[in-house]
């Protein structure tokens, strides 16, 4: 578990240019608080004490702003920025080096039937601020999402979508 916390705040300090030292970000980000309450709930999910992993999600959205479901699947080494608002859903699939602004949503469509119904984001995607990607699709490695899209299709490695609904642009 503190090798899950030491990388969030590695790539903490990598990521965010006002961060001033480690300890500061261990102290203040509730981006990062929110992964710490997040590990924590998670493996008590995978023990099946669903009910205590979920009030304790919701304890730290209460606390942070940041609702994590405990079934998601983050890797360690993810930047959550300025973090209200942000949700991620029950099947979603964040791997390292993923960047996430505030108010970012990983969630279904309400359309999905099955197993999977959240989207995966590879490593080092960064989503910015406002965008909602929905449903059972791939965000590619390295791939940029813009303020405000709306995304509801699968967006290529190394490319930029933006809009509503979000066209690949680059």
């Amino acid at each position: 578990m503190f090798k899950n916390l030491k990388k969030d705040i590695d790539f903490a300090f990598k990521s965010d240019p006002a961060a001033r030292s480690k300890f500061e970000i261990l102290l203040t980000y509730s981006g990062v608080h929110a992964l710490m309450f997040y590990r924590l709930s998670h493996s008590l999910a995978k023990w099946r004490l669903k009910l205590l992993a979920r009030i304790i999600s919701q304890f730290a959205r209460f606390l942070t702003g940041i609702e994590i479901h405990p079934n998601a699947k983050i890797a360690s080494g993810i930047f959550i920025d300025h973090g209200i608002g942000v949700v991620i859903g029950e099947t979603a699939t964040v791997e390292e080096g993923v960047t996430i602004y505030h108010g970012v949503t990983l969630g279904g469509t309400g359309k999905d039937k099955g197993k999977k119904r959240h989207p995966t984001v590879k490593k080092g995607a960064i989503i910015g601020s406002g965008a909602k990607i929905l449903g059972n699709i791939v965000i590619g490695e390295n791939a940029k999402i813009g303020a405000n899209s709306v995304v509801l299709k699968s967006v290529p490695p190394n490319s930029t979508a933006v809009g509503v609904p979000a066209k690949i642009i680059k």
